[in-house]
């Protein structure tokens, strides 16, 4: 039987330890229906506020409470977790790191991934995000073999960069986990074509987890979490409110679609 992936949809605001809470309950939900591999939202433990609580709100990236918990409870339950994103301490910077970990069944984390693409953008209703401002970018793409396939790990606004895509798919990716907290002028025309686009594009899985609702500060997300099979087809997807969706991911049906339309060896750039 193929095993099951579940994308965690979550609500998160400034209170960690509320967060933490609310992501266990929905992760032990997802868990106690079969899934062996889970993927948290973008900012799942912490979203919204100032830039001093947002400064206040780094954390450590060895043993901060955050990725405490993830690793906890994955070797709790026996289950492999894309753990969103933390904000973490960048020494010698006033900014963050957003970074992704993956962490195996027994605790261990097996990947970091620090966020590329950094939403600095006026989205159109006066609204103005400037993610630089308080966030250092990544510089690396990270793959990581896994029981379900190779791991290519993405962060919300990388989605709209197709060849950060490929280049995890150059590296043997077969499944994109995408932790988001796409606004809702942004997600509402773009987040279902776009996450479409990257799986059809490199037949692979995509499995993005995003906030929704209201939060801190006044923003809003979309939602709408799902998983995206390799053909591009929408196999599970949670409807507004907190909650969870459930796929299998058939490591065969990314292989199948790769040799029916062999796109990734026609390439010439």
């Amino acid at each position: 039987m193929a095993p099951l992936a579940g994308v965690i949809q979550m609500n998160s605001g400034l209170d960690r330890g509320i967060n933490l809470s609310m992501a266990e309950r929905l992760m032990e939900a997802a868990v106690g229906q079969g899934a062996a591999l889970l993927v948290l939202p973008e900012n799942f433990s912490f979203l919204g506020g100032s830039e001093e609580e947002k400064r206040a709100a780094r954390e450590d990236p060895v043993q901060g409470p955050s990725l405490t918990f993830l690793k906890d409870f994955a070797a709790r339950h026996r289950v492999w977790i894309s753990g969103g994103s933390i904000p973490l301490a960048d020494p010698g910077s006033s900014k963050a790191l957003n970074t992704c970990f993956l962490v195996d069944d027994t605790g261990n984390v097996q990947g970091r991934y620090d966020k590329i693409h950094l939403f600095d953008v006026d989205v159109g209703d006066g609204t103005r995000y400037r993610e630089s401002e308080h966030v250092r970018p990544g510089k690396r793409p990270v793959v990581v073999e896994t029981p379900f396939g190779r791991i290519g790990l993405t962060i919300c606004y990388d989605l709209r960069f197709p060849e950060l895509f490929r280049a995890l798919a150059a590296q043997n990716a077969e499944i994109f986990t995408l932790p988001a907290a796409f606004t809702v002028i942004t997600g509402r025309d773009h987040w279902e074509p776009l996450v479409k686009a990257r799986a059809i594009e490199n037949f692979a899985y995509v499995l993005a987890s995003g906030q929704w609702g209201q939060h801190a500060g006044g923003r809003q997300t979309y939602g709408r979490s799902m998983v995206v099979e390799p053909w591009g087809t929408v196999v599970a997807q949670c409807a507004d409110g907190i909650g969870y969706a459930l796929a299998p991911l058939e490591r065969e049906r990314v292989a199948r679609c790769r040799q029916r339309i062999p796109c990734l060896t026609h390439r010439k750039l």
